[in-house]
């Protein structure tokens, strides 16, 4: 049989390009669109040969395929025209159109099987933001797909999917027609997703969120199309290759768009889309392959000659994930060195603050009590609404399209009703895990088991299934395993779960009832976990942790719920129902607890000879925890400054960072009769003195001042209206702040402008890369009393040098002070070197609380106080050295090994590689970077690690969270490898294609050490007189714009804390996407299973070879970015190169990749 599918397993189906392209040349009248101007699908009845006419081109050219045209055959788009009753004639109409063109050229003797593609687009209506209801929309395809069948169609392609929600409507409408309408012929489901430039779909949901999501729905070949060209599709085709045995299609456009004299055109020549697709044949076994917008003829011709010799086929890396998906991301059900922890409080049940919001239809505070699992460490959230009555249906439908968008956590939901299940599935378009299935009234076609599973089956669920049957809860291992076995087989045999979706709850009851029945209760269940994971390595397990310890005190449960989880995932458990941040590590709970809740949990009563019990080890708990208090409540800190009289108040407020409470204390202090500008001078201010002084003794970290310039900032705010004219015009001072040229950090900068600016003075903030020229422009204008610079490159000492030289020049030395700051400079550098130049007053400030005091004085002095005086200039305590220029720079090699193997590389040149998913590099976060370097967060060990486990992992991951639901980040990454040899202290990077191949590209000359073994980053390589051909890799990451813009944004908002932290963050992520990409540079080289296994080797270069970034000591020359950037042409992921050679957004950087085993860290100087 001649079908699409076995075509498709044996060989590569090339379909046809565009339609809507060549429609459009096709000189179509207004009448042929009857009245409705751009509805393509309306040419299927009044000029059908127009459209037989483009698919035999595209048979003409070579397509094995054609599409029809029938991509706006859906509700949405028909709708928009009013003809949305026409959605059966137009795609029948369309369908038999191309199949008489196919059974025409198929019936040409040679010319083999010819498949028709039956198109299904989006339409614009996207269900996940409640613009339509699944259910509709499954309806419309259904009809849809009906027409297309009938109408004699080989395949249903569903396309350009930009919300996983409308995509499983689409596809489960589409199956529903195959099953009723296919009359036993072999239709092949495909369903391709839109990736976007920003490398997530529409919704921001990464490719393996799609896979999660859709493979489960019995599709046949799953891949992209359209919104970009084929470079930027290589990265998810690659995931797609790992993770799926489903086959890969691949549709892109001819490129990017480009603004020409008609609109939009694509400028992607035949010849290299032709040659992209071989490669994605090659390496990711893409075999249904095409073209979407801005493709033509000449495109598929180019494919179907490339195609005449089938590439060899690379080996590819398999990664099998199991697990449930977001809208944003996948999360796998086997965590590294962790259990899968499941948030319990979203349930209605189970929480009283989550009820009591529930209750009250408070459906922000319902999302809120969700998030903050987030902050504690869960991997999904439990959602239970089923309250005694409530609608759970409204109630579960309300809730599920909320957290959809809201978290980036998959759900389960959790409820015994099948509509209230149904209600939560139709609304999350990620892959949710159903809690729960069981046997309890039995498995016939009335049961709840024969009821839920077709909701499971329908929207390709994951579930719990509990160890319950027709007589009741199993309490022995025995029963546990026996309902488990029953459960696993019908669940594999009759509904085609995998055994890895499966997750088993061999229940968990209360062991400190006291009842005899309970006792052996965590025992059995332990050993159930041990025996099914034995005899089911690929099955999931879970409990409700809390349930053991059930009747305790608080105290004690907490104990017990630990040392249970404990024991349980040493028992083989995967994952668990829990409170994370209710969870203790081990090593914090006192020996006898541990020891005697172990002897609990293992039932080790101990009796004497006569059978009297001599050791009971209940009692021993419960005498444990006996004298041990429930833990007092404590106050808050609103109710802790409601307790102190006003004039303490107010400073105290500042100073916890407290907003809550803080309009209502701003007018009971006004009705005290306090004027406004009291309470800012007196009141306020104090406060934000205090917090000055304890961050100069280290007893406050960074984003708390920020947080206490926060609520200062919203005080004034909130009191401004109340101020009079000539109290709202008096300011205590004004500074021009700037980032000196060339340099793009803004951080400390904008630092150093809310701590002055919640400090009484006014700020001029000009940003970032300012010449001299707008400085003093800038300074004259605003007619400032100071001037601030900052930077954080080493070049810009030399502009912060030639910025006072050009004041001087000019006459303007006594004008304004000048403070100097950033991490580029040193207290002797400025007081010592630049003011034994500078005429007028310069002092360095280290901080935003030196730059304070510093400004506080130059105040004072210009205001004529007596004792007002600026601390006296730092001189060098070291004597400064000048190093001589030898020109007679040696070019001899070191003693580098010259005879290391070198690796082939997967390919020559550069590629750019988009959306890669956050999962991908976050494991390699330097953490304390991260908190100490970025966020400020310091302490002695105890301190620190408290602060850490308290307040700084809650933020990152809340910030995460925020981060992906929003779409700030928009990893990627261009990198290349290059062919090479090394010349003395250069290294010379050769053609590695066309007529030039071979000969001299472009060469970078490194400095050689005059010290220990005299190294020089070229040695590295392999020399011109060894006759050997290196590799040289090169890269260029970066976060794109999208997060500076959003940090922006928190800063003109004055969210101060929220600032510090999603910059300190985007810049680590950067860093860790950097290291992520080293480590895929290993991998295709062949040379990864050299890498260290712990995060904080690979930190400290764990592995073979080293990563080397201009402008630190073995390549200080940042003008080698130049022959960089013009290796890689980083403006393909909006990177750009400014005159001072730094790279543009900040969150970017670059290196060059060595390869040779002794390459590491060393200084040239």
């Amino acid at each position: 049989m001649n079908s699409l599918r076995n075509a498709l397993n044996s060989r590569v189906i090339v379909a046809d390009g565009a339609m809507g392209t060549m429609l459009q040349d096709a000189d179509l009248s207004l009448d042929d669109f009857q009245g409705h101007e751009g509805c393509n699908e309306i040419i299927n009845v009044t000029r059908p040969e127009v459209v037989a006419a483009i698919h035999r081109e595209y048979f003409e050219a070579g397509s094995d395929a054609v599409e029809t045209n029938t991509f706006g055959c859906n509700w949405a788009n028909l709708a928009e025209y009013g003809i949305e009753n026409r959605i059966y004639e137009l795609a029948h109409a369309g369908a038999q159109i191309a199949r008489g063109v196919a059974d025409e050229y198929a019936a040409v003797a040679g010319g083999g099987p010819k498949f028709v593609l039956g198109s299904l687009g989006p339409g614009t209506k996207l269900p996940s933001l409640l613009h339509t209801s699944y259910d509709y929309l499954k309806q419309a395809y259904r009809e849809a797909s009906t027409g297309l069948i009938e109408g004699g169609v080989d395949a249903l392609l569903i396309e350009t999917t930009q919300d996983l929600l409308q995509a499983k409507a689409a596809i489960n409408g589409a199956r529903d027609a195959i099953n009723a309408h296919g009359a036993g012929r072999d239709i092949v489901l495909i369903a391709q997703v839109t990736i976007e430039t920003t490398g997530t779909m529409l919704m921001g949901s990464e490719m393996g969120a799609a896979l999660s999501a859709l493979e489960p729905l019995n599709i046949d070949v799953i891949g992209l199309n359209c919104a970009t060209g084929p470079t930027e599709m290589s990265e998810h085709l690659r995931t797609l290759s790992q993770r799926t045995d489903v086959l890969i299609s691949c549709m892109p456009n001819a490129g990017l768009p480009v603004l020409g004299p008609k609109g939009a055109a694509y400028d992607l020549s035949p010849e290299d889309l032709a040659a992209a697709l071989i490669d994605f044949n090659s390496e990711y076994g893409v075999t249904l392959i095409g073209g979407c917008c801005g493709t033509t003829p000449a495109h598929i011709r180019a494919i179907k000659d490339a195609f005449t010799s089938p590439p060899v086929q690379r080996p590819r890396e398999r990664i099998t994930e199991p697990g449930a998906a977001s809208l944003y991301q996948h999360v796998p059900f086997r965590q590294d060195l962790a259990y899968l922890a499941i948030g319990e409080r979203a349930n209605a049940n189970g929480s009283k603050a989550f009820r009591e919001a529930l209750l009250a239809d408070d459906w922000q505070a319902c999302i809120d009590i969700a998030k903050e699992q987030i902050r504690d460490g869960a991997h999904m959230l439990d959602l239970s609404v089923d309250y005694v009555g409530r609608d759970g249906v409204a109630d579960m439908s309300h809730l599920a399209s909320l957290l959809a968008t809201a978290s980036t956590l998959p759900i389960m939901l959790d409820s015994t009703e099948p509509s209230v299940l149904q209600a939560g599935l139709e609304r999350l378009g990620g892959r949710s895990l159903v809690n729960s299935v069981n046997f309890e009234d039995g498995d016939g076609p009335e049961s709840r088991y024969a009821r839920i599973m077709p909701l499971v089956k329908e929207h390709g669920a994951a579930v719990v299934a509990l160890t319950i049957d027709e007589e009741g809860q199993a309490r022995t291992a025995e029963w546990k395993v026996q309902v488990a076995r029953r459960l696993i087989t019908d669940l594999t045999e009759n509904w085609s779960l995998n055994v890895s979706d499966i997750l088993v709850d061999t229940l968990t009851f209360p062991i400190a009832t006291g009842q005899e029945e309970t006792r052996r209760d965590g025992v059995e269940t332990l050993a159930a976990i041990r025996i099914l994971t034995s005899e089911f390595p690929e099955v999931q397990t879970t409990l409700g942790i809390s349930n053991i310890s059930f009747g305790l005190k608080p105290q004690a449960r907490v104990v017990l719920n630990s040392m249970f989880l404990h024991e349980a995932v040493d028992a083989g458990l995967t994952s668990a129902i829990a409170h994370p941040s209710k969870i203790m590590p081990l090593a914090r709970i006192p020996d006898e607890q541990r020891s005697v809740a172990l002897d609990l949990i293992h039932d080790r009563r101990e009796y004497n000879e006569e059978g009297e019990m001599t050791y009971d080890p209940l009692q021993k708990f419960l005498e444990l925890f006996e004298n041990a208090e429930t833990i007092a409540r404590r106050l808050s800190v609103a109710e802790e400054l409601a307790l102190l009289p006003m004039h303490e108040r107010l400073p105290q407020r500042i100073i916890d960072g407290e907003a809550k409470g803080l309009e209502p204390d701003l007018d009971e202090a006004m009705t005290e009769g306090i004027k406004p500008l009291e309470i800012i001078n007196t009141y306020l201010l104090s406060g934000m003195k205090t917090v000055g002084e304890l961050f100069g003794k280290g007893e406050m970290q960074l984003p708390f001042v920020l947080q206490s310039a926060e609520v200062m900032k919203k005080a004034v705010a909130y009191l401004e209206p109340h101020l009079e004219k000539l109290e709202s015009d008096t300011g205590r001072g004004k500074i021009l702040l700037a980032t000196v040229k060339g340099d793009v950090h803004d951080i400390g900068k904008n630092l150093v402008d809310i701590i002055l600016t919640n400090n009484g003075f006014s700020t001029v903030n000009i940003g970032i890369k300012q010449p001299v020229s707008a400085i003093i422009a800038a300074a004259k204008d605003n007619d400032v009393d100071v001037i601030g610079l900052s930077g954080l490159l080493v070049k810009s000492t030399v502009v912060m040098r030639e910025n006072l030289a050009e004041l001087s020049k000019q006459g303007l030395s006594d004008k304004w002070p000048i403070i100097l700051g950033g991490a580029a400079l040193t207290r002797a550098f400025v007081e010592d070197d630049l003011s034994s130049e500078f005429p007028g007053t310069v002092r360095y400030a280290k901080d935003a609380f030196e730059g304070l005091a510093l400004m506080d004085t130059m105040m004072a002095i210009k205001r004529g106080e007596a004792d007002a005086k600026l601390p006296e200039l730092r001189k060098r305590r070291i004597k400064k050295v000048t190093r001589e220029i030898d020109d007679n720079v040696s070019t001899e090699r070191s003693d580098v090994a010259y005879d290391n193997v070198i690796p082939t590389p997967p390919f020559w040149g550069s590629r750019v590689v988009k959306g890669i998913a956050l999962a991908d590099y976050v494991d390699m976060l330097d953490e304390r970077a991260l908190f100490v370097g970025q966020w400020g967060l310091k302490g002695n060990r105890d301190t620190y690690q408290a602060m850490i486990h308290e307040q700084a992992r809650p933020r990152l991951r809340l910030l995460l969270n925020e981060a992906q639901a929003n779409g700030w980040l928009e990893a990627a990454v261009v990198y290349g490898y290059f062919p090479c040899y090394s010349e003395g202290n250069d290294l010379v990077i050769l053609q590695h294609e066309g007529p030039e191949k071979g000969q001299e590209r472009t060469r970078f000359t490194f400095p050689r050490q005059r010290r220990d073994r005299n190294l020089c980053l070229a040695d590295f390589f392999a020399s011109k007189e060894s006759s050997r051909i290196d590799v040289a890799a090169f890269h260029v990451v970066t976060m794109g714009n999208a997060v500076s813009v959003a940090a922006s944004e928190l800063f003109a908002k004055d969210a101060y804390r929220e600032y510090l932290e999603l910059h300190g963050l985007s810049v680590q992520l950067t860093e860790a996407l950097a290291e992520h990409w080293h480590a895929r540079v290993r991998s295709e080289l062949s040379f990864s299973n050299e890498d260290a296994t712990e995060l904080q080797e690979i930190l400290d270069q764990g592995y073979r070879g080293s990563r080397y970034s201009f402008g630190y000591p073995a390549c200080p020359n940042l003008e080698d970015q130049v022959q960089l950037c013009n290796l890689l042409d980083p403006a393909r992921i909006g990177v750009e190169l400014s005159e001072e050679f730094q790279l543009h957004p900040e969150q970017s950087t670059s290196a060059i990749l060595v390869h040779h085993p002794e390459a590491k860290y060393f200084n040239a100087r």
